[in-house]
């Protein structure tokens, strides 16, 4: 892993601050090569330490992967066991490097309906990791969108109910503080691998500013030179945020 980056320099304005990637295609990787959608997952996890290397090298401060969102609990059941399992291998095997590094893990999504030995690994990651300053990796883990929305309202309805907030003066700032991802700025930069062109419940709020780039790569080849061409293709988009941008005047000589 490359030497870790504090995230108090100066930095190039056409880096994305923050890299959001829904890592899709492990079972169609596996099944292109006759193999068993195990060793899709496997080398999934290999991409994304790749993923994780290349953030670093080229100085993300915010890298979000969408590691296991809600529906994925409708998978059959043998294929949900690896997917744990992978989570507690990378965790257990990962974690001294991420920590060496300077890496700060955060996990966004449910947590009370997990298994208590993979809420206290989650738990631990974030804990031992806390003060780092580097790279912030967040974890979406048993993660929905639509969940984090709701549960936001929740919040914000309970408050006013208990009189502790004017429901006049909830507003985008406000519903916003009350996400999982309160403290984390919204993604600049969103990929999805394997082609797909949807973002299957992922950020909805935080992305409504997010350029999108769908690659047809899937998740296990993706690389730094894929991670590369992504950052390319945002650096050539003009993020407007909605406004009109002024052409800038050209000056003649009289």
């Amino acid at each position: 892993m490359s030497p870790a980056r504090s995230t108090d320099g100066p930095r190039s304005d056409q880096t994305p601050i923050h890299v959001a990637i829904i890592m899709d295609g492990n079972g169609r990787w596996a099944k292109a090569r006759g193999l068993p959608r195990f060793e899709g997952h496997r080398r999934g996890v290999e991409a994304l330490r790749r993923a994780v290397r290349s953030a670093i090298e080229h100085d993300v401060r915010y890298l979000t992967i969408y590691s296991f969102s809600s529906e994925n609990w409708r998978r059959p059941p043998d294929e949900v066991a690896v997917l744990m399992g992978l989570l507690k291998r990378f965790i257990r095997n990962d974690l001294a490097d991420l920590h060496k590094n300077a890496v700060r893990v955060r996990v966004i999504g449910e947590r009370e309906s997990l298994a208590p030995d993979i809420r206290v690994l989650l738990e631990e990651a974030e804990a031992i990791t806390r003060e780092n300053r580097g790279l912030s990796l967040i974890v979406a883990f048993n993660y929905g969108a639509r969940h984090e929305i709701v549960a936001a309202a929740r919040r914000l309805a309970m408050e006013a109910r208990d009189g502790r907030i004017d429901p006049d003066s909830i507003d985008e700032e406000s519903f916003a503080s009350r996400l999982d991802t309160a403290d984390i700025p919204d993604p600049d930069l969103i990929i999805r691998t394997s082609g797909e062109m949807r973002l299957s419940n992922f950020l909805l709020w935080q992305a409504a500013y997010a350029e999108l780039v769908f690659m047809p790569i899937l998740w296990p080849d993706f690389d730094e030179a894929a991670f590369v061409a992504a950052l390319e293709q945002y650096a050539a988009r003009e993020r407007r945020f909605g406004a009109v941008i002024k052409p800038t005047a050209v000056m003649t000589a009289s």
